[in-house]
């Protein structure tokens, strides 16, 4: 994968246009950022541009205000965030085009930064706009992709843009999550044990079977463990269930066994009546769920089997919870997975938003080798498929 690094580019004195992923989570009672883990993610990639003397112009979408002003959609207090962590103020432009971001950005410095406003307050944006895409190009020299949570998306500022701008490359955080993925699909270090889970097979299908022949073993849990049981013809009661997929699930099992991979199910579940914090619950064999009841979580033989295989593993990665995590008492099971992910010997990496907050839950988020900022970016990498936002970049 032949892309510019941030080191092979001329920046000092150049207006450089740095797509970052700002879509952040505020607090409700302040309106602030609550959680800035994708704004401290970004920050290496602005201090270089910046020790280096490049005038920053940065860029986000945050959440969906489809193609309309919306205030509270505004990436405002993004800017106070970032101003605190780069120790001087951020300017904010009251637009990510036209006079005010033309205005702001010929105000810059040599190693100073901005902040646009909100990308998607502009209907070209996810329209991928050629139109859109060149008022954003003629804010700068250089453009930076550092977006991988959106590089997934065919949106102008992480697919048209780039295209008009011969002087483009990958940040330090999209190389970090492009060489961390790219060699668990070319020669990851083996043993290599995938991990699967959450609530539907249908969003996990196509990782499923293009991760089954790189692997050595591959653990399914969460909701989508219930249609493969099915497809074999055991008992899951009221467990959430594809039944239109019980043949492709059929099929993943076939795979496996022709390829010989181990592909394993649980052996145990922890099951309740109710989808309640407080419901009764108990654990039953894979064959004993009961009418009327509900598996939620995987059970200790299940997490004993699991840690067995983690443990054997040069190369781990994880993406879906193995049970309903949010909900205690049924959140045991994704924290033994964490913990023993976090424990082993193997380079590890954890993609997915439920994934990803689980090992943060679980304490253990710094033993974990590559935690990804992008799910849906992560699970498509998986999956084979080229993403827009970086097959832009390739020379």
């Amino acid at each position: 994968m032949a892309i510019r690094r941030l080191k092979d580019m001329e920046v000092k004195g150049k207006r450089v246009l740095c797509r970052a992923d700002f879509n952040v989570t505020l607090d409700k009672q302040t309106g602030q950022v609550d959680d800035d883990t994708r704004v401290t993610a970004v920050l290496p990639t602005i201090r270089e541009l910046q020790a280096r003397g490049a005038r920053v112009v940065l860029c986000s979408h945050f959440q969906r205000p489809k193609g309309k002003r919306v205030p509270e959609m505004s990436l405002r207090p993004v800017a106070a965030n970032l101003s605190r962590h780069l120790g001087r103020e951020v300017p904010f432009a009251e637009d990510c085009v036209g006079e005010p971001a033309r205005a702001a950005v010929a105000k810059l410095k040599d190693g100073e930064a901005l902040l646009l406003e909100n990308l998607r307050f502009h209907k070209g944006e996810e329209a991928d706009d050629a139109d859109f895409a060149r008022q954003l190009a003629e804010l700068a020299d250089v453009y930076v992709n550092d977006a991988f949570g959106a590089a997934h998306r065919a949106h102008a500022s992480v697919h048209a843009l780039p295209r008009l701008m011969p002087a483009r490359c990958a940040g330090l955080l999209m190389m970090k999550e492009i060489d961390a993925l790219a060699p668990l699909l070319a020669e990851p270090r083996r043993p290599f044990v995938a991990i699967l889970g959450g609530a539907k097979i249908s969003g996990k299908l196509q990782v499923l079977k293009h991760l089954l022949p790189k692997c050595d073993a591959m653990l399914i849990g969460g909701g989508m463990a219930y249609t493969f049981l099915k497809a074999q013809g055991l008992p899951v009661g009221k467990s959430l269930v594809e039944a239109d997929l019980t043949g492709e699930a059929a099929a993943v099992l076939e795979q496996a066994r022709k390829l010989g991979r181990t592909l394993l199910l649980p052996l145990d579940h922890v099951v309740a009546e109710k989808f309640e914090a407080q419901a009764p619950y108990r654990v039953v064999p894979a064959d004993g769920i009961p009418d009327g009841w509900m598996a939620l979580d995987i059970g200790p033989r299940t997490v004993e089997r699991y840690t067995q295989e983690i443990a054997k593993a040069a190369t781990v990665v994880w993406n879906g919870p193995q049970g309903v995590f949010e909900l205690p008492p049924f959140n045991a099971g994704t924290f033994a997975v964490a913990k023993a992910v976090a424990g082993s010997q193997a380079f590890s990496v954890v993609g997915g938003g439920e994934s990803v907050a689980a090992v943060n839950e679980a304490g253990v988020s710094e033993r974990i080798s590559h935690i990804s900022t992008g799910g849906g970016a992560s699970l498509e990498f998986l999956e084979g498929q080229k993403l827009p936002g970086i097959a832009v970049l390739e020379s």
